[in-house]
């Protein structure tokens, strides 16, 4: 259950705005009502220039009633899930997660990146959850839909409180992240990975500095990215990188790079999804992509749809996250023929995560 609150703009074009990754503010798509401003003749006219959206980034809380969301997805290598957040700061234009935002009334452009809000009595839904009778445990995947290390977790330390009630419980966790606030949790990682509890991934998209401004605003630089793997892999905890999204003409073309830079710092597994763009991102990532490269914006729209059977995203288990065609068999044997060069591993799922250690809570045998 969500605090209902009115989207920040309506179907506004804002264009470029410094640390922000989307042009414009689309309506959700589930509105039945929809508002447009008319001139009543009673006040002066605002100027183009005048009429811009607040963008401020505000943090509401949710009243979180189920804390861990299962999927049965055949592709995913996990079964279950925690999003400490909805939305995401750090405003990636690719966002597969950004038309979640919908189902607040709120749209998948500018709200996104600035209504946040953040899950509520986590270490007290987590122990219900974890304590209830039929509960199996599986490793739980954080960083999934949005990122559990955005900029909000430094004040609130939502992910931090889960990660230290999986620690005292012994529950296995993955955690896929751009940030390097995940180092501020390494003693937590140390204890959790000496008992095979865990595995990071960072996340390298690019590793050019002007790119990683464009399409991922407000995350951290690649350089520190690539440094916190080694800080990661020098304290013992396993850490992966991912190379996602790969999108033709904008940063395939640093595949064999970052996979290079990736394993010099200490990566020991690597993966890479391609781009996807369902519902509201394919619009706001054209916008994005003809704002920012023009010259060859119908080349990258093209490529996506040939990689997807002729339209820009489509969602078969197995596919969505590879694409079909030449180009994509490419891009695949690309990635294969990099990482052999490294003899690392492609597969970053966790395959060594302890299951045996779990203590469910509550359970009478944990209070003694």
């Amino acid at each position: 259950m969500t605090i209902p609150i009115t989207p920040i703009v309506k179907n506004t074009k804002a264009g470029r705005i410094s640390g922000r990754g989307a042009l414009s503010n689309p309506e959700s798509r589930f509105l039945q009502t929809h508002s447009e401003p008319i001139d009543d003749g009673w006040a002066a006219p605002l100027a183009e220039e005048d009429v811009q959206p607040n963008l401020d980034t505000e943090l509401f809380p949710d009243r979180t009633i189920k804390l861990i969301t299962r999927n049965r997805s055949p592709d995913i290598p996990f079964d279950r899930s925690i999003n400490p957040y909805k939305g995401c700061e750090h405003g990636c234009i690719y966002c597969f997660a950004r038309p979640t935002h919908a189902y607040l009334d709120l749209s998948p452009g500018l709200d996104f990146e600035t209504r946040i809000f953040f899950k509520t009595n986590v270490r007290q839904r987590l122990l219900e959850e974890l304590g209830t009778k039929n509960y199996r445990c599986q490793p739980i995947a954080m960083g999934t839909n949005t990122d559990p290390y955005q900029p909000a977790e430094k004040r609130l330390q939502i992910t931090r409180q889960i990660l230290e009630t999986l620690l005292e419980w012994r529950h296995p966790v993955t955690i896929v992240t751009k940030s390097r606030l995940v180092l501020r949790d390494l003693d937590l990682l140390v204890e959790l990975a000496a008992l095979d509890l865990v595995q990071v991934n960072l996340s390298v998209t690019t590793l050019d500095v002007t790119l990683k401004t464009k399409l991922e605003p407000r995350t951290a630089s690649p350089a520190a990215r690539l440094k916190t793997i080694s800080e990661l892999d020098k304290a013992g905890v396993p850490v992966g990188a991912m190379v996602a999204p790969v999108i033709p003409f904008v940063n395939d073309h640093e595949i064999e790079a970052i996979v290079s830079a990736c394993v010099e710092a200490g990566a020991r597994s690597l993966g890479y999804i391609l781009l996807r763009l369902p519902r509201e991102v394919a619009p706001l990532f054209q916008e994005w992509v003809r704002d920012h490269y023009p010259l060859k914006a119908g080349r990258v729209e093209n490529a996506v749809r040939q990689m997807r059977g002729g339209e820009l995203y489509r969602s078969e288990w197995g596919k969505r996250m590879r694409g079909s065609g030449a180009m994509a068999e490419l891009i695949e044997n690309r990635f294969a023929k990099a990482l052999r060069d490294h003899g690392v591993d492609r597969d970053t799922r966790p395959t060594n995560l302890r299951t045996d250690l779990f203590r469910p809570p509550g359970h009478q045998e944990n209070l003694f």
